[in-house]
């Protein structure tokens, strides 16, 4: 009888301790994935050098992306797109911007086995770092892109209940 009390309490252990470990990484997603305030003037300015350092290379010092950006390069994979005006990435709500910069252009961002030269930057830069560029980019949009975008993000949050 000991011994089957004792798998038990082990079992109920286990799962105890497994929910508690599956609700700490769903408040930790919740929190991480919340969309801070990216017109800060200090986020803006933390985010220009992560940029420089990160992003430039292939996205452009002044976020023009890569020549031809919309044509397939003999790889098959597509130029990196501009971040200004000219480029779609304000098509697109922040958490999946956020979202392509931290887990590169897979699944649900891109189709199954999508190939492309933009990598994961989850082990380079902190979920801050990421807000941080995000909003360095979005500070280098026009005032009416950014109006466009901010509609965007409204109905995104509304549709997403948040």
């Amino acid at each position: 009888m000991r011994r089957s009390t004792i798998v038990i309490a082990a079992a109920a252990l286990a799962v105890g301790l497994g929910a508690l470990i599956w609700w700490d990484a769903q408040v930790r997603t919740a929190r991480h994935s919340a969309v801070p305030d990216l017109d800060a003037a200090e986020r803006v300015t933390a985010g220009r050098p992560i940029y420089d350092l990160h992003c430039a290379a292939c996205h452009g010092v002044r976020l023009e992306g890569q020549s031809d950006w919309r044509d397939r390069l003999p790889s098959g994979r597509l130029p990196a797109p501009p971040h200004d005006d000219s480029g779609h990435t304000w098509h697109h709500p922040l958490e999946v911007l956020f979202a392509i910069t931290k887990h590169g252009l897979v699944p649900p961002y891109a189709p199954q086995g999508y190939q492309s030269d933009m990598p994961a930057f989850a082990d380079r830069l902190s979920d801050e770092d990421i807000w941080n560029v995000l909003a360095y980019i979005r500070s280098r949009w026009s005032d009416r892109v950014r109006s466009t975008h901010d509609e965007l993000q409204r109905r995104h949050a509304a549709q997403s209940g948040g």
